[in-house]
């Protein structure tokens, strides 16, 4: 095997990845506080093309340097959105007629594994504080949690690492 150079993976540009239809998927940021996780956040969102990202409460907003260290210019190709609350950002999407799924570990949640998907709705992904996870008044505002099953002696995954886990099975049901 050879690994492929950087004019072998036929990357889009930002225009072209502008115009590419995107999986019916919009992440909300709950009130991150690490401008890594943001980066993160966006690069995955543009690898699996995702609509949108909104940004809320304590999230920073690009443009920001530390945020571009892990985006590497995908804060420039993933439309994004600041809200100043995230029960504000949820109201919005569900006037949208988005299904709004909270990444969390909850009674009755989903497991992920189990999860069945309509190409036919939208979704948004709520990903939580990296602390505090995705806050109880903001659960109670979705119509499901989502869970990642684990396996051994940490029940939690860093907030980057859970959103991609996630997009990736959602990026799977709904192209």
């Amino acid at each position: 095997m050879k690994v492929k150079s950087i004019t072998e993976l036929n990357r889009k540009s930002i225009e072209e990845f502008k115009e590419t239809e995107k999986i019916p998927l919009v992440i909300v940021l709950d009130n991150i506080r690490s401008l890594n996780n943001i980066g993160s956040v966006f690069r995955t969102s543009d690898a699996f093309l995702v609509e949108s990202i909104l940004l809320c409460g304590i999230t920073a907003c690009p443009p920001n340097t530390e945020i571009h260290k892990t985006a590497l210019g995908a804060e420039y190709s993933v439309d994004w959105e600041y809200f100043e609350n995230t029960k504000e950002a949820i109201s919005f999407l569900k006037g949208e007629g988005y299904c709004i799924c909270a990444v969390e570990q909850a009674k009755d949640s989903m497991m992920l594994h189990e999860m069945s998907l309509d190409k036919g709705n939208k979704y948004a992904l709520v990903l939580g504080n990296e602390v505090k996870g995705v806050s109880q008044d903001v659960v109670d505002l979705c119509d499901q949690c989502v869970e990642i099953p684990q396996f051994g002696t940490k029940h939690s995954l860093n907030v980057s690492v859970a959103g991609g886990i996630v997009v990736w099975e959602f990026f799977k049901q709904l192209s």
